[in-house]
């Protein structure tokens, strides 16, 4: 019961960022515990999915916090700095990343919250983190991807290319599986059909990174 409610607020706050998004449409070391280690499979992509996907890998405007006010912006970087400085000890480094973060979130339509707990589960918020499989970065995102919808110049190491490639991914698999987010983080892992991986980012999203 406690589970379904979780999700449901899940997938409330999703469906906000859904319609804050406005135009958004389809869109090195080991990690510490393999057992999250999956890989995103390859597959064959429409050729309409994969011109939008082509589309928000390659297009961004520069990364910036997106809120109703100030206010409320630096009350969430302040909150969401605190709770990174464990991963990222440097000021300056929080708060660019978390600024392209939520910017890259809300530009997919994603929770960035849930986005966050994805991350943590993923790399530990480590930029150059490789998996035993090969997938990079903060995301963890396969190479492949670069070939299906990314230009062959794409640094999946650069912190704002992976954040983008991640949250066009993600959003794929949430529009795949009909917002259903566990289905979908299950896709992102390469793990469908087991929801280990999709318990662990939600459980860092509800013990970490909740927001109000």
């Amino acid at each position: 019961m406690k589970r379904n409610l979780i999700l449901s607020k899940l997938d409330g706050l999703s469906r906000r960022q859904m319609l804050m998004s406005g135009s958004v449409a389809l869109l090195g070391t080991l990690l510490p515990k393999q057992v999250f280690a999956g890989a995103q499979r390859e597959e064959t992509l429409a050729d309409d999915v994969a011109s939008v996907m082509r589309h928000a890998v390659s297009n961004a405007n520069p990364p910036r916090l997106i809120f109703k006010s100030q206010a409320e912006a630096n009350r969430w970087l302040n909150a969401m700095s605190s709770r990174l400085e464990r991963y990222v000890p440097e000021v300056y480094g929080r708060t660019r990343l978390l600024t392209n973060i939520q910017y890259e979130a809300m530009r997919a339509g994603l929770d960035t919250q849930v986005v966050l707990g994805l991350i943590e589960v993923e790399s530990r918020f480590r930029q150059y983190a490789i998996s035993r499989v090969g997938a990079r970065g903060l995301m963890q995102v396969m190479p492949f991807w670069v070939k299906q919808i990314g230009r062959a110049e794409h640094n999946l190491f650069d912190i704002r290319t992976n954040l983008r490639y991640g949250c066009t991914i993600l959003r794929y698999y949430r529009n795949r599986e009909n917002g259903n987010m566990v289905r979908a983080l299950a896709r992102y892992n390469g793990s469908l059909g087991r929801t280990t991986y999709s318990d662990a980012v939600i459980g860092a999203w509800q013990k970490h990174w909740q927001w109000s």
